[in-house]
């Protein structure tokens, strides 16, 4: 028989430990790359000294990702491929010599043995080459290449004696037999789901339906009663399908493993369910003390939260004084600082957050801030405005105020918008940013110390004396009875115009809420006084010259109810 040539293969770290018959490990990429490098390095003299195209492909593409070696669905172990043969047709050609050589009755087991070649360890079963073990192999695993070679001998050798033994007539009729009482198993599970499921929708149907229809009359029908029996028996039909997928899945699974020609299948089927459920665990295992520190990050700053609390509400009930500290600013300031320190733990979690250095939650995170920034503007500018009206005490709630053109009490002032409510009824939301770029008009700051002055003006001819004029503005001033005695009321002479002499009444009052009934209860009182008294409220036109000087004797300078100076005033008339 013509010998072969060995083909050169590249085995990683799993080989030693699929050879030895050990759990099947997870490698990290990184790893490999060490590894394989490593290999890369210490193979370099060799190819310096005898060149070799095979080794040269093997170490040139060292880095590359192996390839399982599977016979009966069994992994056998791993090898690395070269660009002109990749792994995958490696490990494929490997398998398919190994299996070749199984299915061959005449070769026995205890034939395989490792014979030392040019570049490495040829493993030969007879005079058949099935693999050549070299340096690059053995390096990882920290052995020899005899060693490795060695290895992977005992392992084919016990792989090639369990192909023949499954594939006995007595070793098949046994995993028929399983086989069959799973099926019949199977069935008896089936059949039990359904008459679980079927006694658990009588149940539902008969149990539940009054309490659900008086949940319904409780509900005043906000819920109805066919919904909830809908999402009830939806949720069991879906639990139905569940178990019954869970049921078909494990049998095939576990019969299709019985018989060697459908382990595969049942190989793909396990990996298909069982890989991506690994893949989650082992990322929560790895996660885990990223978790526990997340969890104690919350806790702390949980518990601190409620100590600023407590202590911004000792701060408003008085137990705890601050000096210069409005109260009005106790919840404004505990929750920028709630914000602030909400800010701080997020910033600081960021990096424990699982995923968080991936591409795709830092492209999310850029996204979402993109559009924050692109949308909340004028958002963040009515925040900013809020805190600072709070801060400015530009106004309380209940205050009646004039912000541009509307005037009203605040009934709300929050930190986005404020509601101002005018004297006809009409409710107004203002933003706030709107409120800080204009001027404030607070009419109830000072009224209730030193009270809001209310005034109004009339014009009337020079023929009236100023002073009795000035008399009956503070008569009508007097009698109306929603304005201060004190201070007094005084009079104004604003204006000396072409026609008429203007005069302004100005008085005290401590409800700036009731602005609108006094200025109508003190100009009643005005028209009742002038006409009381026989004085013209009117500004005359200029048509011509008068037939008389319009002025008043000094005989009428006080006329009433004005008194002289050296008379005491007497009140009203």
């Amino acid at each position: 028989m013509t010998r072969r040539p060995a083909e050169p293969i590249g085995t990683g770290p799993l080989a030693l430990r699929h050879a030895l018959g050990l759990p099947h490990a997870r490698r990290a990429f990184l790893a490999i790359l060490v590894f394989a490098l490593a290999g890369a390095a210490f193979l370099s003299p060799v190819l310096a000294a005898a060149p070799s195209p095979a080794l040269s492909e093997i170490e040139a593409d060292a880095d590359h990702a192996p390839a399982e070696v599977v016979l009966d669905g069994e992994v056998l172990f791993a090898v690395r491929g070269v660009s002109a043969f990749p792994a995958a047709e490696r490990a494929t050609a490997i398998a398919a010599r190994i299996r070749a050589v199984a299915a061959d009755r005449t070769v026995s087991p205890e034939s395989l043995r490792v014979v030392e070649g040019t570049i490495g360890f040829n493993i030969l079963a007879g005079n058949r080459p099935l693999m050549t073990v070299i340096d690059v192999d053995a390096r990882g695993e920290g052995v020899t290449p005899q060693v490795m070679a060695e290895v992977f001998r005992r392992r084919i050798a016990g792989a090639i004696a369990t192909y023949r033994a499954e594939r006995t007539p007595q070793a098949l009729g046994i995993k028929a037999g399983i086989a069959f009482g799973a099926t019949l198993a199977s069935a008896a599970l089936l059949w039990g789901a359904w008459l679980l499921f079927r006694r658990l929708d009588a149940l539902l149907d008969r149990r539940l339906k009054t309490r659900v229809e008086g949940l319904e009359t409780q509900s005043f029908r906000l819920i109805q009663a066919r919904q909830i029996f809908g999402f009830l028996h939806g949720f069991v039909s879906a639990m139905r399908v569940v178990l019954v997928a869970v049921i078909a899945y494990a049998y095939l699974t576990f019969a299709l493993g019985l018989f060697p020609w459908s382990r595969p299948i049942a190989r793909e089927l396990s990996a298909l369910f069982l890989s991506p459920l690994s893949t989650m665990g082992n990322a929560l295992i790895e996660a885990l003390p990223k978790l526990t520190f997340l969890v104690i990050l919350i806790l702390v700053v949980r518990y601190f939260l409620k100590l600023v609390r407590l202590f911004f509400a000792g701060v408003e009930s008085g137990t705890i004084p601050l000096e210069k500290f409005d109260r009005e600013w106790v919840w404004p300031t505990y929750r920028i600082v709630r914000f602030l320190t909400v800010a701080f733990a997020a910033v600081v979690a960021y990096p424990y957050i699982p995923g968080s250095q991936s591409p795709a939650f830092q492209g999310v995170s850029i996204f979402i801030g993109v559009i924050f920034s692109l949308g909340s503007s004028s958002f963040v500018a009515n925040l900013i405005a809020g805190y600072s009206m709070t801060y400015r005490r530009a106004f309380r709630v209940g205050d009646r105020i004039r912000v541009g053109d509307v005037t009203g009490d605040v009934t709300e002032s929050g930190l986005m918008v404020t509601r101002v409510r005018t004297v006809k009824n009409e409710e107004i939301v203002v933003p706030n940013s709107t409120i800080l770029s204009n001027h404030i008009v607070n009419y109830s700051a000072l009224a209730r110390k030193d009270g809001l002055i209310l005034h109004t003006t009339v014009g009337i001819g020079y023929e009236t004396p100023w002073r009795q004029v000035e008399a009956m503005l503070l008569l009508a001033a007097d009698r109306a009875p929603g304005l201060l005695k004190e201070p007094r009321p005084f009079v104004l002479q604003t204006a000396l115009g072409d026609f008429c002499v203007t005069y302004e009444i100005n008085a005290y009052c401590s409800d700036a809420q009731a602005m609108g009934p006094l200025y109508a209860e003190l100009h009643r009182n005005i028209l009742d006084i002038f006409n009381e008294y026989g004085v013209q409220i009117m500004t005359p036109a200029y048509e011509g010259d008068p037939e008389q000087a319009k002025i008043v004797p000094k005989a009428q300078w006080f006329l009433a109810p004005a008194q002289p100076p050296d008379v005491p005033a007497t009140g009203g008339a």
